[in-house]
């Protein structure tokens, strides 16, 4: 992981237009970004996710990992669980490692993100999330309706605020990184094995958070539904 020279990635409007024309809040795509504060080579992936996060259709969620700590920095918002989650995409990608900046769209596909019109061309090419089961969010529970095969459920809370972070050591020490959509807590709610299911939601005790469930294939397979809230 060395230091990148690419510029950060500002979608223009009309690509950003393209990007999403065919995503909407029932059929979102779906971007996780993976990164660390301690990383040098993430600014550009984070800053072209941030540039994207407020598209209609689109659910950017950043996930701060924990392995790069030991470079002289530790994230303030990095958590041993959103590291897990990474490599389960590892293993379910065929990936030998970890490794950020990684991007992965709709629980299927990955790119790092920090050449020059990466991202917004992957999403131009993405297809929104369908024909996966109905998500009902309600009062304290999640209702996921009838559909195929077996899933796993999670509840995603993220701060939809731009957060800037003085970095004080470590790689990009000295810079004043934007953050955006950051993942505050990840919490697996249960199986679907595709009969309709209720299951109870943990209240969050945060102001400001947003949330998202995601209806993933086991094993860091595909997500085929998603709902925020």
């Amino acid at each position: 992981m060395g230091a990148c020279s690419e510029q950060p990635e500002i979608m223009p409007e009309a690509q950003a237009k393209q990007a999403t024309l065919a995503a909407t809040a029932e059929m979102p795509i779906v971007v996780e970004l993976y990164q660390s504060q301690g990383c040098s080579s993430c600014p550009p992936a984070n800053a072209a996710v941030n540039a994207v996060a407020d598209q209609p259709g689109i659910i950017a969620l950043s996930f701060a990992v924990t392995y790069w700590d030991r470079l002289g920095w530790k994230d303030v918002f990095a958590d041993k669980s959103y590291t897990q989650r990474q490599y389960d995409y590892a293993h379910a990608l065929g990936n030998p490692n970890v490794y950020t900046p990684q991007i992965v769209i709709n629980g299927k596909t990955a790119l790092t993100g920090i050449r020059k019109g990466e991202l917004s061309t992957a999403l131009r090419s993405a297809k929104p999330i369908a024909d996966g089961p109905k998500v009902e969010i309600l009062p304290d529970a999640v209702r996921i309706g009838t559909g195929t095969g077996t899933a796993n459920i999670w509840l995603v809370s993220y701060d939809p605020r731009t957060q800037n972070v003085a970095i004080r050591s470590g790689e990009n020490s000295g810079r004043t990184l934007p953050h955006k959509n950051i993942v505050r807590s990840l919490t697996k709610l249960g199986v679907w094995s595709g009969v309709s299911t209720q299951l109870k939601r943990p209240m969050t005790s945060q102001k400001g958070l947003k949330n998202v469930v995601l209806v993933q294939r086991q094993g860091a397979g595909p997500i085929i539904a998603a709902k925020t809230f």
